[in-house]
């Protein structure tokens, strides 16, 4: 059906079209065209956020909790600069993204009139695709496009750029036609890579699932077929930062996380493995390690839906470009017809040495009664929560990777966080789109106090609409994961890894209006957090804890997975007992 409207009426009802109910943003006066029509209407929520950072990762966090495409709307020049971090880090995690930017006029373009940028050649390198529309009758197609690329094959974020006079302008709405586009992802994989797979499958001694958000963007389908997969054949399953939850953590095949930070188990196993099968990963450089020494003497077999992903970093045996639903699917169906086979008798002395490695204990820890250990801190938090409908969201530094390592996941998008770029400030905003998206859920925020600052105005968004987020701050007084490296590579010379001047947060939390609590005693934890988890309205947590903890276990840059630092001599002993060399 067709419908003559103004190029802003046309935004707003492809955004209905869409099935978009909400957005994130910040207006100006480049976009007021677009305000004054969501003005009118009632079918699409506006989230007004502090800064347009806070609304594209807020869009991020909406976006992975729900597998929804998360909607940002922002004005022309600082206020789509202003997302370029957001952009970035939606692309290197692949998080489908719709950035609607106001430009200035066409006829003032190339004038360097008042907020104007050139945001498409600014936001090129860091969206899947852009657009600038200049023709108001061809914002239609061009809207329908966009979210067609953000959320098919391996989504991302993009953006339109659309200048006020053709928000002003009338033009044609047409309805999405999807089938018309020329982006047409590769779903379905070669059926006889896959049957190679599976013969491979079946002969391994030392098999490995090495599985990573890919799992997850695939729909919750993807995750189940992860799972048949995984119980019936017995093969043990790590993941990267961003796959946590498509296994469950209590599943006992679960290796844990693997990586830079990951446990011994799972950086062992991957080490010592004869067959290792990527699902939906893309073999980052926190989980490599040392590309040349990187699983040496493994078959490997990559599944991605973006063939730019496969061979890029590690050279594939056997490589299957597909989406992961539809390999899994594929693969368990080849394996059940061909008898279900495995090695048995290897598989079996391979699982019995990874419940060697296990022993080792990795993350074990010891909490004495003066200062809280963080380590304690999230181990408390997941007993107390683990039974609660419940969300986590993470800044970026130790405090991310010590909730990897002791909350546990036990489905998919329930573990929001920045992995690719790494963006101190993603956290608080991101809780913000979970719990707009999840009204009656828990969602908890665990960020460290620096990382926590970057976006601390978005506590304005947390009262305005009354959001009963939780923020639980890992306060050490220190850039903890840059303190960590300083001590170890540049002989504990702390330049500028502290901070001087932090803030009162239960006193910042009232000036808000919002409930502010601050616990320091070991002794004290339980029944503060328990008052943070049973209370009706947002909390801002300041927990106090041990000033100079490193975040371990560990690999060093450059080192090999079976290289890792643990954490103190006794557990580096165990190691000798549980069969530390190479199988």
């Amino acid at each position: 059906m067709k419908q003559e409207m103004t190029g802003a009426g046309i935004v707003v009802q492809a955004l209905k079209d869409q099935g978009v109910d909400v957005v994130f943003g910040y207006p100006g006066g480049a976009a007021l065209p677009i305000y004054d029509e969501i003005f009118q209407q009632n079918d699409v929520r506006h989230i007004l956020v502090r800064h347009e950072q806070g609304a594209i990762h807020a869009a991020e966090g909406y976006a992975r909790s729900t597998g929804k495409i998360g909607v940002v709307l922002v004005t022309s020049g600082p206020g789509v600069t202003n997302t370029v971090t957001g952009l970035t880090d939606a692309l290197l995690d692949s998080i489908p993204i719709v950035v609607l930017s106001a430009q200035v006029p066409t006829f003032l373009i190339g004038s360097d009139a008042f907020q104007e940028a050139d945001t498409v050649g600014i936001t090129r390198p860091c969206t899947k695709h852009n657009w600038l529309v200049k023709d108001t009758e061809k914002l239609a197609s061009t809207l329908h496009e966009a979210f067609h690329v953000a959320r098919s094959g391996r989504p991302g974020p993009v953006l339109v750029d659309i200048p006020k006079d053709v928000q002003f302008a009338t033009g044609t709405y047409v309805a999405a036609k999807p089938s018309v586009s020329r982006y047409q992802p590769t779903l379905k994989g070669d059926m006889d890579e896959i049957t190679e797979l599976v013969a491979a499958i079946e002969k391994a001694k030392r098999p490995v699932f090495y599985t990573g958000g890919g799992v997850i963007n695939s729909g919750p389908a993807a995750s189940q077929l992860l799972r048949e997969l995984v119980d019936a054949t017995g093969i043990p399953v790590t993941s990267t930062l961003m796959g946590l939850g498509a296994y469950p953590a209590s599943g006992k095949n679960w290796l844990g996380m693997l990586g830079m930070h990951g446990l011994y188990e799972a950086n062992m196993a991957m080490h010592g493995c004869d067959l290792m099968i990527n699902i939906g990963a893309r073999f980052d450089d926190r989980i490599t390690g040392l590309i040349s020494a990187f699983s040496p003497k493994s078959i490997k077999a990559h599944i991605d839906i973006d063939p730019s992903s496969i061979n890029k970093v590690i050279k594939a045996d056997i490589p299957i470009v597909g989406d992961v639903g539809h390999v899994l699917e594929d693969i368990l169906k080849i394996w059940k017809a061909r008898g279900r086979k495995t090695n048995k008798e290897a598989l079996g002395k391979w699982q019995a040495q990874i419940s060697q490695w296990r022993k080792v204990d990795c993350l074990a820890f010891t909490q004495g009664d003066k200062v809280i250990r963080p380590q304690h801190a999230l181990a408390r938090l997941q007993e107390l929560t683990k039974d609660h409908d419940r969300y986590i969201t993470t800044e970026v530094g130790q405090h991310q990777m010590w909730a990897a390592q002791h909350l546990g996941f036990e489905a998919p998008n329930r573990f929001m966080t920045s992995g690719g770029l790494g963006t101190m400030g993603y956290g608080f905003p991101a809780s913000i789109g979970v719990q707009i998206a999840h009204p009656e859920a828990l969602v908890i925020n665990v960020a460290g106090e620096a990382s926590w600052l970057m976006n601390m105005q978005e506590l304005g968004t947390v009262s305005q609409y009354r959001l009963p987020v939780k923020q639980f701050i890992l306060n050490n007084e220190r850039l903890g994961m840059v303190r960590q490296w300083q001590e170890l590579l540049h002989g504990s010379r702390y330049s500028h890894s502290w901070s001087e001047s932090l803030p009162d947060f239960v006193k910042l939390a009232g000036a808000f209006g919002i409930k502010g609590i601050i616990c320091s005693d070991p002794a004290d934890l339980d029944d503060a957090l328990r008052e943070m988890i049973n209370h009706d309205g947002p909390v801002l947590f300041d927990c106090r804890i041990e000033k100079h903890e490193n975040c371990l276990p560990m690999i060093p840059s450059g080192k090999p997975h079976n290289q890792m630092m643990l954490n103190d001599e006794e557990t580096a002993g165990a190691i000798q007992g549980a069969g530390g060399a190479l199988v």
